[in-house]
């Protein structure tokens, strides 16, 4: 019973005990980072709920966005995205949608470039969606393959002003393109992000991890639930996760429904998905 800034419980003891270290997480999440929503409550319920505070493995700020934003990994798998960029040199983060893979990965890739650690960006996707038809969309080629790129321009215009981020894409410190563009070059001191890695095929993905460059950060995100290949072609991402698992300086982290940072319904949708997909 809540009445004003007093809550009272009642119950069995060891269950009161229970409640009162869930709510100290809650009050620990809303003083870490001055929200909480549902999904955040969900998770602190959870058995891992307490390590989602008590770690401290990438709780620091990543980068300031605009406004003033602290960009931050908000859950315990995010924060282990980032200690694995921190200690490797190329990273896959795979898992559903609403996780936050590429809006972490895009700001680990602007704190590298803001620290120096990196003189360019480049981003690119796999362009699987246009397929032949490209060429009967209006417009030169950068304005067929920009709605490609969306999201990765998205989340850049959270964390770098306007002005500023024209300014990089014009002088080529960040470089948005699609995967094709990437046949031939040697990407050195630049952190790479190669964004929906389910889409490529075994020669794409051989390609894209053979142009790894002096001083590179590799990191390649994807969803194995969403491919959008041709039927009984071979994903690039699957096939490379089982390829070089055992690689050091390789890493691999899993993100899971826990993740979602989305609206609460993504992670309904998610579960209903599995639950279908388990069946069959």
């Amino acid at each position: 019973m809540a009445r004003g800034n007093v809550l009272t419980i009642t119950g069995d003891e060891e269950v009161m005990d229970q409640f009162e270290i869930k709510f100290n997480l809650i009050i620990q999440h809303y003083h870490k980072y001055n929200s909480v929503t549902e999904n955040n409550i969900d998770n602190l319920m959870l058995d891992e709920g307490e390590k989602m505070i008590s770690s401290d493995d990438g709780s620091e700020t990543l980068v300031h966005g605009n406004q003033g934003v602290k960009i931050k990994a908000r859950t315990l798998n995010q924060k282990k995205l980032v200690e694995s960029v921190n200690k490797n040199d190329m990273v896959f983060a795979v898992g559903p949608a609403g996780t936050g893979k590429t809006y972490t990965a895009v700001a680990l890739a602007v704190r590298a470039l803001k620290n120096k650690e990196v003189k360019r960006i480049v981003l690119t996707r796999p362009a699987v969606e246009a397929g032949e038809n490209l060429g009967f969309l209006p417009g030169d080629l950068k304005e067929k393959l920009d709605p490609y790129m969306q999201p990765l321009y998205d989340a850049l215009r959270d964390m770098i002003p306007a002005e500023k981020l024209d300014n990089y894409i014009e002088n080529g410190t960040i470089q948005i393109a699609p995967l094709a563009f990437m046949r031939g070059r040697t990407l050195d001191h630049a952190f790479v992000i190669l964004d929906e890695g389910q889409n490529t095929t075994h020669a794409q993905m051989k390609m894209f991890l053979t142009r790894m460059g002096k001083d590179a950060k590799f990191l390649l995100t994807g969803d194995p639930g969403q491919i959008d290949l041709p039927r009984r072609t071979i994903s690039g991402l699957k096939e490379a996760l089982l390829i070089l698992k055992d690689i050091e300086g390789v890493g691999m982290i899993f993100l899971d429904d826990k993740d979602v940072i989305r609206h609460k319904l993504v992670k309904k949708v998610i579960e209903a998905y599995k639950h279908i997909e388990n069946r069959d």
